[in-house]
């Protein structure tokens, strides 16, 4: 028999709203999610990080209306099997109040002397 313990939330209900509370937190847990993005071993981790993002500012489905695509959509866009289009990437940091920036790599490749 499972007991339920009154007044606990669970870890993703307390991250959305630590994420809520501190928008410099948001942004720069987002950064080093979206690192995970280049490894495609670990690359649903930056998926659910936007998706705990997008939960937080607005929830899934004012953000898929104002990003312009399904409710549906977004829920398999961002989850940890997810392969957004670069459309809908820009489209849901848009609707968080954030972008897409480029920055170098640790490693100069393709550089040519």
């Amino acid at each position: 028999m499972s007991k339920k313990i009154s007044g606990a939330i669970s870890h993703h209900e307390r991250e959305v709203a630590e994420l809520r509370a501190d928008r410099d937190l948001a942004v720069e847990y987002l950064k080093l999610a979206m690192a995970s993005l280049d490894d495609p071993e670990d690359r649903s981790a930056g998926l659910l990080a936007l998706r705990s993002v997008a939960d937080a500012y607005g929830g899934l489905g004012a953000v898929a209306a104002q990003a312009g695509i399904s409710r549906e959509s977004l829920y398999r866009a961002l989850s940890a099997k997810g392969n957004p289009t670069l459309k809908t990437l820009l489209a849901v940091l848009n609707s968080v109040g954030m972008r897409l920036s480029v920055e170098p790599g640790g490693e100069e490749v393709g550089r040519h002397q």
